[in-house]
């Protein structure tokens, strides 16, 4: 596999004194691409309103920073207006129109990710915005407007030509938006830095999946995910998605080494990841992370609702299900090492301290 699989940035796309949109682009990261992967960026400073807009993919929302408040309107269903804070994960299907507004002074900000198999295009979002400068009803012409909203020319004119705004606007401070209302929160979103953690390894790390069990939405996004936190010099085991699912990361808060193992045992990526980067491994791609002394964390999205992972160290390794003579000739090495190589690695699953 010849493609540039090093983690990148993300760059803005447009935006106003409301926030920015940012957004990967599959010509910088190909896997994007090859693998049908969408990932965008939503920054809103105080007052800033991301205009209601709908997309061409499914995909899960990461509250990385802030808090806020979402519309959600799933096809045929009410609007659901709940309070967003940071750790929130959403699961967003087909079809659902949303819109996003900070009432707080910290910048609220939202990351996508999504699978674009079904969009315009490959490795991208696109967005269809209700209103605004490029809303869907400025294509129409006056009269099909006129008949499909029963108003006259004077209120077609106001609702297409008033507002100016791209995409993100900033409303004056004495703007009334909807309140949030806690019942329509069950179901619509997890907290995945509340959750109860599915792994927790002392002083190495811990995770939070986010399957059809916990947000029974994702069954319909058609992807799971999962928040992992890894302790400063900590190491995250080698493994690999097992079911061919294809897993997207995106750094959350600080840095560490990664390296990547492809076919034929050859190491196709080494680098240093930092907050910010994405980067994709590719399908049955073996790969490994090891925290620098501040810790390091990440949210992927992958690309099955309920993922199945195969680690090659620890408790839980697949070496520990391999019969001791299996070892001992597929590795060429004497009964002796392959029980010392098996006494190892005991009590740790997936996560393992700093060396002492």
């Amino acid at each position: 596999m010849g493609l540039d699989l090093s983690p990148k940035l993300a760059k803005k796309v447009y935006g106003d004194d409301g926030g920015s949109y940012y957004a990967w682009c599959p010509n910088e990261l190909p896997m994007l691409r090859e693998g049908n992967i969408g990932a965008a960026k939503l920054a809103l400073e105080k007052n800033g309103f991301a205009l209601p807009r709908y997309s061409d993919s499914s995909m899960v929302a990461y509250v990385l920073q802030g808090g806020g408040v979402a519309g959600i309107i799933l096809p045929e269903s009410e609007e659901k207006v709940i309070a967003i804070k940071k750790g929130d994960a959403i699961a967003l299907p087909f079809g659902v129109i949303t819109w996003w507004y900070n009432k707080e002074d910290t910048e609220l900000v939202v990351l996508y990710m999504g699978d674009t198999s079904k969009g315009h295009k490959p490795g991208q979002f696109t967005d269809f915005f209700l209103t605004g400068f490029n809303g869907i009803f400025t294509g129409f012409t006056t009269d099909f407007v006129k008949r499909a909203w029963d108003v006259d020319d004077d209120i077609v004119k106001a609702l297409i030509g008033n507002q100016k705004g791209k995409g993100i606007v900033k409303l004056d401070a004495n703007v009334k938006m909807p309140e949030p209302k806690p019942d329509h929160r069950k179901g619509m979103a997890l907290n995945c830095e509340e959750a109860p953690l599915d792994t927790n390894i002392k002083n190495a790390g811990n995770v939070v999946l986010l399957n059809t069990q916990n947000l029974p939405l994702v069954g319909q996004v058609g992807l799971g995910a999962d928040l992992v936190r890894l302790e400063g010099n900590a190491m995250c085991s080698p493994g690999f998605s097992c079911d061919s699912a294809l897993q997207v990361t995106y750094i959350v808060k600080g840095s560490g080494r990664l390296q990547v193992v492809g076919v034929d045992g050859k190491r196709v990526l080494e680098t240093i990841v930092k907050a910010g980067n994405l980067l994709i491994v590719p399908r049955f791609f073996v790969v490994s992370k090891i925290a620098d002394p501040g810790g390091l964390s990440w949210f992927s999205i992958i690309t099955t609702p309920n993922p199945m992972f195969t680690h090659l160290a620890g408790s839980i390794g697949a070496w520990k299900a391999i019969s001791p003579e299996v070892l001992q000739a597929a590795f060429k090495v004497t009964a002796e090492t392959e029980k010392l190589f098996r006494s190892k690695r005991t009590n740790d699953a997936i996560f393992f301290p700093p060396p002492n």
